[in-house]
């Protein structure tokens, strides 16, 4: 069975948002849509990072993310706020497979005014197909979940 992925955007990455979610349906994913569908939908863009964020979270981490904005950029700084969430901007081949094997990450970003949609969904159908296994990575990872862990702290 595929895993469950949640998809989000902002208004300047609605086109690319619904071109990915229909290749990942097509390849047999499930895919929550957190939104925007407009580009005149005025939602920031950390909002529907959040949403698609806690969505991962409520899930027990099962689900992961695909967030899209001008440049993922501003998508990725914002699901790096929430607990558990690891998220990277991948234009390339080569970062879409470290950001799953070298450090665990649950959510890909990409910018719809910086990759073009094809080269977009070559990275994700690799990236979905990566699964983090331990290695020499396992305490990078550990390391990054114990600062994290410091540095989340509820009113810090």
């Amino acid at each position: 069975m595929k895993k469950t992925i949640v998809i989000g955007c902002d208004n300047a990455a609605v086109s690319m948002k619904n071109q990915l979610k229909a290749y990942m349906e097509a390849a047999g994913y499930t895919v929550e849509d957190m939104g925007c569908d407009s580009p005149d939908d005025p939602i920031y863009y950390p909002y529907v990072a959040a949403k698609a964020c806690q969505a991962i979270i409520e899930s027990g981490y099962t689900k992961e993310g695909v967030l899209i904005c001008g440049t993922g950029l501003g998508m990725a700084m914002t699901a790096n706020k929430f607990p558990g969430i690891r998220a990277g901007v991948c234009h390339d081949s080569f970062s879409g497979e470290r950001l799953k094997l070298s450090n665990n990450g649950n959510v890909i970003c990409f910018g719809e005014r910086v990759i073009g949609v094809e080269l977009a969904k070559k990275i994700l159908g690799e990236w979905l197909t990566l699964e983090f296994k331990d290695g020499s990575s396992t305490p990078k990872v550990a390391a990054i979940n114990e600062l994290e862990h410091h540095n989340m702290k509820a009113g810090a």
